[in-house]
């Protein structure tokens, strides 16, 4: 039985590593930004320099709540093309 498992993950082409890449990098990428934003912010100065600098910077903070009005219009657009895509 085991043998079949093992078989039916490698025979799926390489898209459910492909999967698991994005989904790591994602998360990978989630917790950094996390760091960067606010829990570096939370804690005491450090001694490295790239921490320090990413410590010290204020553009992250507020990236996200300016992102967002960006990404109401994105969908936006995105539903207003599926539309027409639809419907031409």
């Amino acid at each position: 039985m085991r043998e079949k498992l093992d078989l039916r993950f490698l025979g799926c082409n390489g898209r459910v590593i492909t999967g698991l890449a994005f989904i790591t990098s994602g998360v990978i990428s989630l917790f950094l930004f996390f760091f960067a934003a606010i829990l570096s912010k939370l804690l005491p100065p450090f001694q490295n320099p790239v921490l320090r600098a990413i410590q010290d910077d204020r553009y992250y903070c507020f990236m996200v709540p300016l992102t967002i009005p960006v990404i109401v219009i994105a969908v936006y657009l995105h539903w207003l093309s599926m539309k027409l895509f639809k419907h031409a």
